[in-house]
């Protein structure tokens, strides 16, 4: 049994999908710091403000604080841990990937074309991003106001930290931040992105990490008789035994590692008009809706998030949703048995595998979301592993991130959208890096040759770049072919970061880490 995660150490973002918990707006930005005491002296003035993992009740309780109007959470390239003085020791001990930051790495990422580091936003050229500073807030209102606040914290250390402008906004406009939103529909924030797809479905759960534990099913880890238990707490918290049963690679000492981890911070521009006009194109010839073209290229059904395998044509489609309109208007009158079979069903979204689904019918084998969390269905032999998902368990990634941009009332390739993309792992190279190399721009695990993801992959419209629907060999139709698969997003910047604890944050701040 492990013992319970200070939750009051850790920051907030690695625990908390803040978007979640009722945080429709964020500022991201970036610092840069001049001299080591100015900057430390900066961070003591932060700690106060920095957002915990801490419960949220919406009400005063004596161990347990109500919801911030806004939150705010810091985390450091190697440049910055650098720039603020850390013995060379510690700076060592850090992995390579994240000493090398993101933009050596664009070879691996597949960051390569349009997606190259010298077409990246301004912020991002040079070496000079030294730390992350995120706000998250309830309204656009309360992301300002916090804003202010650091800002003045800042004037307050005499030009010893500077905000790094060069953020592509609209009309090409350059903004000292990044600002992200939820897409808002009739003044309402839903889940959705700028393609059209229901987003953030499915976050890993972990041991310790606070969440309520009905959550757990299809979040975990899969066992033989299909049962879910959290993942270990050292997948994504440094300090703490992972899947191997071991602690990841961490700097000395072990107060700077503990409840701290890595993030990935990267900016994910949408081309909106270039997949739309491939859908369209494609689903010409397709046996099916549109919807279900989009559903084949992402595994859910875009209006709300439905997994293929539990719908996985237009007339389960219609079904299911007959189906859940029905329970949703009886448990809306008080149905007791209505609300607990609308419950169920709903699990199913989450709750799911592709043991029914062994040649890609129902959700192709190359769609986006079987490639990110293969949910056991690596497992070619059945009883090869310990558990059915053990190819998967060491790849899971924590998401974060918003939306931005798409205020356009044409939006089309040129107009400012997409999604700022973080995710949150104790291993960058283990779990980012392996995935978007070897799952997102390759196939070999799959059997599915070179072929790329359809939505992020690193495609180039030729004929190569492909994706298959495949179909019930049973039934003795043809594949679909989709060719010529154009690139969708294109990074626009980005990092690796550290995330340290609140501890941690204290002797950075202090400048008293001392690795021996």
């Amino acid at each position: 049994m492990n013992r319970p995660l200070d939750l009051y150490d850790i920051q907030g973002n690695i625990c908390k999908g803040y978007g979640r918990f009722g945080f429709p707006k964020a500022r991201y930005f970036f610092l840069e710091f001049h001299d080591y005491a100015g900057g430390r002296n900066f961070l003591q003035q932060l700690i106060p403000l920095i957002t915990t993992a801490e419960p949220w009740t919406g009400r005063k309780q004596p161990d347990q604080s109500d919801k911030p109007a806004a939150t705010t959470n810091i985390a450091f390239t190697y440049h910055g841990l650098c720039a603020l003085g850390l013995p060379r020791r510690s700076l060592d001990g850090f992995p390579q990937e994240f000493k090398m930051g993101m933009k050596p790495r664009a070879a691996i990422l597949g960051d390569n074309g349009p997606s190259s580091p010298q077409h990246w936003d301004p912020v991002w050229q040079g070496d000079t991003v030294h730390a992350w500073v995120s706000i998250n807030g309830q309204t656009q209102e309360t992301v300002e106001q916090r804003f202010a606040d650091i800002e003045a914290l800042m004037q307050s250390v005499q030009g010893s930290v500077s905000i790094r402008p060069g953020h592509k906004g609209p009309d090409g406009k350059m903004l000292p931040y990044q600002d992200a939103s939820a897409v808002f529909e009739n003044g309402k924030a839903t889940p959705k992105e700028h393609f059209g797809f229901v987003d953030g479905i499915g976050n890993p759960y972990f041991e310790g990490c606070g969440n309520d534990p009905e959550r757990l099913p299809g979040r975990g880890k899969l066992n033989r008789d299909g049962k879910w238990e959290p993942l270990a707490t050292g997948e994504f918290i440094l300090g703490h035994i992972d899947e191997a049963k071991e602690y990841p690679l961490a700097p000395e000492p072990h107060l700077l590692a503990r409840n701290g981890t890595f993030m990935v911070y990267r900016k994910l521009h949408e081309n909106v008009k270039t997949f739309n006009d491939y859908v369209d194109n494609m689903a010409k010839d397709f046996d099916g809706s549109r919807e279900l073209l989009m559903a084949k290229f992402s595994g859910r059904w875009p209006d709300n998030g439905a997994p293929l395998v539990l719908a996985p044509d237009d007339k389960a489609k219609a079904e299911l949703d007959q189906k859940m309109a029905e329970l949703q208007k009886k448990a809306a009158e008080g149905d007791a048995c209505a609300i607990g079979q609308l419950k169920a069903l709903e699990e199913q979204w989450i709750n799911f595998t592709y043991n029914d689904d062994k040649h890609g019918a129902k959700c192709p084998i190359g769609a986006h979301i079987r490639r990110t969390n293969t949910r056991g269905s690596l497992e070619t032999e059945k009883g090869a592993f310990d558990r059915p998902g053990a190819l998967v368990d060491r790849r899971r990634l924590m998401r974060r991130g918003l939306p931005y941009g798409g205020h356009d009332e044409l939006t089309n390739d040129d107009s400012e959208q997409g999604i700022i993309f973080m995710c949150i792992s104790a291993s960058i190279e283990r779990q980012f890096e392996f995935v978007q190399q070897q799952w997102v721009n390759y196939s070999n695990d799959f059997h599915l040759g070179n072929d790329r993801d359809v939505l992020i992959g690193a495609n180039n419209g030729k004929l190569t770049d492909k994706h298959i629907v495949q179909v019930n060999p049973k039934e003795g139709k043809a594949p679909f072919f989709c060719t010529h698969m154009p690139r969708m997003v294109e990074t626009r910047g980005g990092d690796y970061f550290f995330i340290p604890s609140i501890t941690a944050l204290d002797m950075i701040a202090q400048g008293i880490i001392d690795p021996t």
